[in-house]
C-alpha cells in the first residue's frame, strides 16, 4: 500500500500513546535545535495528559496504525472576547511521513475542536526561521502577527521574579 492509499485516522492520545509522543517530542526538539532544553520525561508528560488535573491535551495521528503525527494543546483565554481560546503547543509529522498532508489534517481536525467547544481563536507559534511552516501555515490561513513577541520566564529568572 502506498502512501497515497494508506490510511490516517486522528483519535485522542490515551496513556499508552506516552511514549510515542515523548520521542516525537524530543524529535521536535532536534528539528528546532532546542534539544537541550528538553527535560521532559514520561512520567511528567503522563501527569500532564492524564494526571488528576491535567493541564493539556493531546491527539494522534496514524498511518496504517502507525503513530506518525501528535498535536499537543490546551484552553488560553482571551479578555477582548471574553472567551476561551485553543492553544497549539506543538504539532509534529515524522520526517519519513511528511508531504502526505497529515499535518494539515491535524490543524483541520483542531479547528474543529476550537469550533465545537466555542473558541474565540486558535491559535499557536512558529520560529521565525521555519519557512516552510510559516507557508503551510498560511497556506491554512493562518496569519502570522508580525507586531506580537513571546515573553517567557523560566528557571531561576522565574523564581527571581516570584520571590521579587
Amino acid at each position: 500500500m502506498t502512501a497515497q492509499q494508506s490510511t490516517f485516522a486522528i483519535r485522542p492520545a490515551t496513556p499508552a500513546d506516552v511514549p510515542h509522543i515523548m520521542s516525537m517530542i524530543v524529535e521536535l526538539a532536534v528539528f528546532e535545535k532546542l534539544e537541550h532544553m528538553v527535560v521532559a520525561t514520561e512520567a511528567l508528560l503522563h501527569e500532564g495528559l492524564f494526571g488528576t488535573k491535567p493541564s493539556c491535551e493531546a491527539i494522534i495521528g496514524e498511518a496504517d496504525g502507525e503513530v506518525v503525527t501528535f498535536a499537543l494543546f490546551f484552553h488560553n483565554f482571551s479578555t477582548f472576547l471574553t472567551k476561551k481560546g485553543l492553544y497549539l503547543e506543538d504539532l509534529y509529522v515524522r520526517q519519513a511521513h511528511r508531504g502526505h498532508g497529515y499535518g494539515s489534517r491535524m490543524l483541520k481536525h483542531l479547528a474543529r475542536i476550537a469550533v465545537e467547544r466555542e473558541c474565540g481563536r486558535f491559535e499557536w507559534s512558529v520560529l521565525d526561521w521555519n519557512t516552510p511552516a510559516i507557508n503551510f501555515y498560511k497556506s491554512m490561513g493562518a496569519e502570522i502577527l508580525p507586531d506580537w513577541r513571546i515573553c517567557r520566564v523560566t528557571g531561576e529568572p522565574l523564581t527571581a521574579l516570584a520571590q521579587a
